[in-house]
């Protein structure tokens, strides 16, 4: 005891050397939660000053959860987890709420801006009000003169540097003698933005602007400001303009108020309610191909499941023969497909199967004297995507095969032979019930991504063939993300994002319904 206080007193300053490093640490961490916040801070108001609350507002989440986890001693344990809340919110909760949202508006390739941005765009447009002069450029030993011909006579700037030149006027004076070397086409072209930029005013008070490489003429502002701050005047032809919040556009309006007339670009985002929503099923040329690509896109994946796990089990089963030699080369050559990557082998099927020149058609037709048109017949095309898909994903479910035969006991299968049951039995008493719990996940997981197979699609049949009479562009092999990627880039009536984002949403909640339908299912059958 006495050896131990004696060892203590020896030592009087080692605690406070034990304090000085945590103080350090300390005063580092405040100082990069305080830069992180202090950026972050910055990007949010530059976001929301641009019009994108959305993203700001994702920003002050993640950077007031970081500095909360980061800061708070009682919080040490959660920020080994943050990346993963973080990434979740950023990849998962975001785009799904960001794609709700814009279900509910008219976003498209006509309606992009907010009204403050469409309305500032319109008021910077202008109009040709009188008559235009040609002009030239000259170089002089003090600069450049801007030379104007009316009819009244010629008139000319001071001399200027263009190149650094900053002012958006300049005066013109009666040019009683013109010096200097005239400037071509092409140095014109060079100092283009410089002149165009430039308003030149006529001794008689008329301003011209730049209109060609070689012509000036007066222009006004096309659109003048009520002072309502909304409604616009046609100055060239007294037309008066409205926003139109149901369409997201400026439109002409009559004496009564009533809007007439053509909408008039661009576009604003506005609110329509569920008006997306209700297309897809009172249109009948969004509703008829939606419900059949629906059940084609359940039959696809469903059946994709079960010709990919059928052919997997069979396999794993062989490939896992104890008297099968050259197990491993076998097994090597059935995971070859799975490798390689998917957008190779496509490809490599759309030539294999292509109806002229594909090596498929040539063998059946040298066997059986026939031709299929795998590419223009509807239901050809769908049996072909399944071969294809099924090609791409038995090895997957061969190997997840493969590891869960392995964990079944052999004593179970020694057992059952002593009884005397068949293969059939081994099969339906041990082999499945043992393997379906862990599998129903997989399978799920399986069915969801065969659910989106954009790639597959687009790849292989681009969504083809067309159907004929529908509003929006879709065809007999879409599945619900290929035919909600056609309409948001290739629709009819331009990229409409809003339709697009509402059969999004409409296929999250139809694939999670159908994911929680199947686990209860399974979870009832496993009892």
């Amino acid at each position: 005891m006495q050896s131990v206080r004696k060892t203590i007193s020896m030592h009087p300053s080692q605690p406070r050397q034990r304090i000085q490093p945590t103080l350090t640490t300390s005063y580092f961490k405040w100082l990069v939660l305080g830069l992180v916040g202090i950026v972050n801070g910055y990007a949010t108001i530059v976001m929301y000053a641009r019009g994108e609350t959305a993203f700001a507002l994702l920003t002050v989440v993640l950077t007031a959860l970081a500095l909360f986890t980061f800061g708070k001693k009682s919080m040490y344990a959660h920020r080994y987890i943050y990346p993963g809340i973080a990434g979740m919110i950023l990849f998962i909760l975001f785009p799904l709420a960001y794609t709700v949202g814009l279900s509910f508006t008219n976003y498209s390739g006509k309606n992009q801006l907010s009204f403050e941005r469409a309305q500032s765009v319109l008021m910077a447009r202008t109009f040709q009000s009188g008559e235009n002069y040609p002009f030239s450029v000259y170089q002089t030993e003090e600069g450049q003169r801007l030379v104007v011909e009316t009819p009244e006579g010629q008139y000319m700037t001071a001399p200027v540097d263009l190149k650094s030149l900053r002012a958006s006027a300049l005066d013109l004076e009666v040019a009683e003698s013109i010096t200097g070397e005239k400037f071509t086409i092409k140095q014109v072209i060079q100092l283009r933005d410089k002149i165009s930029a430039l308003s030149l005013m006529i001794p008689d008070g008329e301003a011209v602007r730049m209109s060609g490489l070689r012509r000036m003429a007066a222009v006004e502002p096309l659109y003048t400001l009520d002072a309502d701050g909304e409604t616009l005047i046609n100055n060239s032809n007294g037309e008066i303009l409205k926003p139109n919040y149901q369409v997201g556009f400026y439109q002409p309006v009559n004496a009564q108020g009533e809007f007439t007339g053509d909408t008039v670009s661009p576009g604003f985002i506005v609110n329509i309610g569920s008006d997306n929503f209700e297309r897809v099923w009172e249109d009948e040329g969004i509703k008829e191909p939606f419900i059949d690509i629906f059940i084609w896109t359940v039959i696809f994946s469903v059946l994709t499941v079960v010709f990919t796990l059928f052919i997997g089990l069979i396999l794993a089963s062989v490939v896992q023969w104890e008297e099968l030699k050259g197990r491993s080369v076998y097994r090597l050559l059935l995971i070859l497909p799975y490798a390689v990557p998917a957008f190779i082998s496509i490809l490599i099927f759309r030539g294999l199967f292509n109806q002229s020149f594909g090596e498929i058609n040539m063998v059946l037709e040298a066997l059986f004297g026939i031709s299929p048109s795998w590419f223009s017949d509807p239901f050809l095309a769908r049996t072909m995507v399944l071969i294809v898909n099924t090609w791409l994903g038995f090895p997957y479910m061969m190997i997840l095969c493969m590891g869960l035969l392995k964990a079944i006991p052999d004593d179970l299968y020694e057992a059952s032979a002593i009884d005397g049951a068949s293969f059939i039995d081994n099969f339906r008493l041990i082999t499945l019930p043992m393997m379906i719990k862990p599998l129903t996940p997989l399978l799920i997981a399986a069915f969801a991504f065969n659910f989106n197979n954009f790639v597959m699609i687009m790849l292989l049949t681009e969504g083809g063939p067309s159907r004929i009479g529908t509003s929006e562009p879709a065809g007999y092999t879409d599945l619900l993300v290929s035919y909600t990627y056609r309409i948001a880039f290739e629709g009819s009536g331009g990229q409409d994002f809003g339709l697009a984002s509402a059969i999004a949403t409409l296929i999250f909640l139809l694939v999670g319904a159908l994911a929680l339908l199947n686990l209860r299912l399974t979870q009832k059958a496993a009892r």
